[in-house]
């Protein structure tokens, strides 16, 4: 068997074996492999865009409005607990059938989402897709890392974060569109062409050999982080009314389910997730800052328009704009970054996107007052940072690992930044009501009034009617400094990003690359 070219190893090209009685050349052809990378991840980058535009009319036409939060969360939570499991499963494996197996899953839960008769059905099928939906995204940026030199690498993962940009513009509209003209189902069937499409090209395309002759399986490691992270995900995205006892169990389950992973880890031969990779400064760090920064943006994502629209009393129009700079921001600094990498270095990248980061949590706590144009200003900063910091994480942490563990070292940062969405809307929900009820009592208006009923009525609600001019007043005074508690969590959030990515070591991004994939048999 011939060896493998420089360039062969580095873009992650099966050594090519010469023509005969009983073999035949098999080449990735990475424009089409590309292709299906980008349309995977559009398809799964579109999903929470355009569910949540279509959410209340699918609830009117289900029911179960009390089960609306779960539509979003039950995604959410298989997607997390997912993750990490493909990203070794990708390591032992291979990417290709992973990967194919990821989509095939999330399609399968497409399709049955649309079929749905109930709220608690629809629940149901968006676990499945959830469960799918953990492969996509980490299974395309390994690809990416695997297809590319460095060279190429960064700029690459630029074009990938675009994706994540359009989608933000796309989504809406198109959930808006479907839901006017056609019927709901279609929210979730629009999927079905792009995935089908992904899994031809990527089953003719993309050729690679197998990553372990007999791998071992770490099914104890997989269960116990699996039972782990579901627990975790309920604890933080458990409903206000959850009594103390349920919060507590849930907690005390997660610290057990934790310590017995960890131990099973350290002696599995083969274990689902690499602990040694975390005594890496460079990954340890990029992942604190990975999970700081999921909390910031889901804190400004979250919060932004709902502050320019309920307590700057401007329409749901502004309040989408204030948001969609973040959108702009964001894949033009992430394509940048990929041009610049190599020049420039991680540490540098490292700290200005920390800087952005921070410097738009800043603007937003200090200036939202002064009108949508101020908001945006310090979101599309902020989106300058977050696509910096992305892509310079992503790109060195891929760099610093062997071909062998490329696979769980993106998949556990990808899971940092679910966890930090996941921490950040708890823990900013808790602050925005207990904020709000301490502002009434301090004005000394009496009980009966949420957030959820004050942001309706805010929002122009039906509720308005029954409140005279001076309770709304109070109430949207009460509702905007709520928020700006929000935003001033969001700055601390963002300082921890900045300190966590000053510390950022530099990375050698020159020089042969690391651990290329296996040769095919």
């Amino acid at each position: 068997m011939l060896r493998k070219t420089d360039e062969e190893a580095a873009r992650g090209e099966p050594h090519q074996q010469p023509q005969g009685a009983a073999a035949s050349v098999r080449r990735t052809h990475r424009p089409y492999v590309f292709a299906a990378i980008i349309m995977a991840m559009f398809m799964a980058a579109i999903e929470s865009n355009i569910v949540a535009t279509s959410m209340p009319s699918i609830a009117a036409k289900l029911g179960g409005v009390s089960l609306y939060s779960w539509v979003f969360s039950s995604y959410l939570l298989m997607q997390a607990v997912s993750v990490p499991i493909y990203g070794k499963l990708a390591d032992l494996f291979g990417r290709k059938h992973v990967f194919i197996a990821g989509i095939a899953i999330f399609l399968a839960g497409s399709l049955l989402s649309g079929f749905a008769w109930s709220m608690p059905s629809l629940i149901a099928f968006r676990f499945v897709q959830g469960l799918g939906a953990g492969a996509v995204l980490p299974l395309a940026v390994t690809l990416v890392g695997d297809l590319y030199s460095l060279e190429e690498r960064g700029r690459v993962q630029g074009y990938t974060a675009s994706v994540w940009g359009i989608s933000s513009i796309v989504g809406p509209l198109s959930g808006a569109l479907i839901v006017q003209y056609l019927d709901w189902s279609w929210v979730f069937w629009v999927n079905l062409p792009l995935g089908v499409v992904a899994i031809a090209l990527v089953g003719l395309y993309l050729h690679e050999g197998s990553a372990h002759q007999h791998p071992r399986i770490d099914y104890a490691g997989a269960t116990l982080l699996f039972a782990t992270l579901s627990v975790l995900m309920l604890l933080l995205t458990h409903s206000a009314d959850w009594p103390a006892a349920a919060i507590a169990g849930l907690a005390a389950v997660v610290i057990v389910g934790a310590a017995l992973f960890i131990r099973q880890e350290r002696r599995a031969p083969e274990p689902v997730m690499q602990l040694d990779l975390w005594k890496n400064p460079l990954i340890a760090r990029a992942n604190a800052a990975t999970l700081t920064a999921g909390v910031v943006m889901v804190g400004i994502v979250s919060f932004l328009p709902t502050y320019v629209q309920g307590a700057l009393g401007t329409t749901a129009l502004v309040a989408g704009f204030t948001l969609s700079a973040m959108s702009v921001g964001w894949p033009v600094a992430s394509t940048v970054t990929g041009h610049v990498l190599t020049r420039i270095g991680t540490r540098r990248l490292s700290r200005f996107g920390g800087l952005a980061v921070f410097a738009g949590a800043l603007i937003i706590a200090f200036g939202a007052q002064a009108g949508p144009l101020v908001g945006a200003a310090g979101s599309c900063i902020m989106g300058v940072g977050l696509g910096t910091l992305n892509t310079t994480y992503i790109v060195a942490i891929q760099t610093s690992v062997p071909w062998a563990q490329r696979g769980g070292a993106t998949a556990a940062n990808l899971l940092m930044r679910i966890l930090g969405n996941a921490l950040g809307a708890a823990l900013f929900g808790g602050v925005l009501n207990a904020l709000f009820q301490h502002r009434l009592t301090a004005q000394n208006l009496a009980g009966g009034y949420s957030v959820d009923s004050v942001a309706q009525l805010l929002g122009g609600g039906d509720g308005g009617s029954s409140v005279d001019a001076a309770t709304a007043r109070v109430l949207r005074e009460a509702f905007a400094f709520s928020l700006h508690g929000v935003f001033w969590g969001v700055v601390i959030a963002g300082a921890l990003t900045l300190l966590i990515s000053l510390q950022l070591p530099e990375v050698k991004l020159g020089g042969p690359q690391r651990g290329a994939p296996p040769k095919p048999e």
